[in-house]
């Protein structure tokens, strides 16, 4: 009878440390077919964004307020500037400026000109300042892109 050895016995009882790849690939293989079949399924967020109409026919008296970089106001009156008041005009005067030029027709159109620089937050506070003072009839410029 041979003699065991107690390096023979020990063998036996060692734990396997390794770790076991098989079910997690398993599961990831079944993770990755789940993703390619649903991926087409998932429709995507459509956003409906503003469009720029054309307008059949241009007002024949527009009052144009350009807000400039330095938060300054000037007025411009059917495309020309105003010969008797080339100031810059503060916030709290334009809702009366607008007034006095409209001549007490509230359907006249005011457009907001602002070069792509100045603040969002100025454009807004004199379109809300026109507003709260009853005109009713404010739009913004635009940049016509081509034809």
């Amino acid at each position: 009878m041979p003699a065991v050895s107690h390096r023979g016995g020990s063998a036996r009882r060692r734990t396997i440390n390794e770790i076991n790849m098989v079910p997690f690939i398993d599961v990831m293989l079944v993770l990755l077919i789940i993703f390619m079949v649903t991926a087409p399924l998932i429709t995507t967020g459509v956003v409906d964004l503003p469009s720029v109409g054309k307008s059949k026919q241009r007002p024949d008296h527009v009052i144009e307020l350009i807000v400039g970089t330095d938060d300054k106001l000037r007025v411009r009156v059917d495309g020309k500037d105003n010969a008797n008041d080339s100031s810059p005009l503060a916030l709290r005067n334009v809702a009366a400026k607008v007034a006095e030029l409209q001549g007490g027709n509230t359907n006249m159109p005011v457009v907001i000109s602002a070069d792509r620089n100045v603040k969002y937050e100025s454009v807004v506070k004199v379109m809300d300042t026109l507003q709260k003072s009853g005109v009713q009839r404010v739009g913004l410029s635009v940049k016509s892109t081509g034809s």
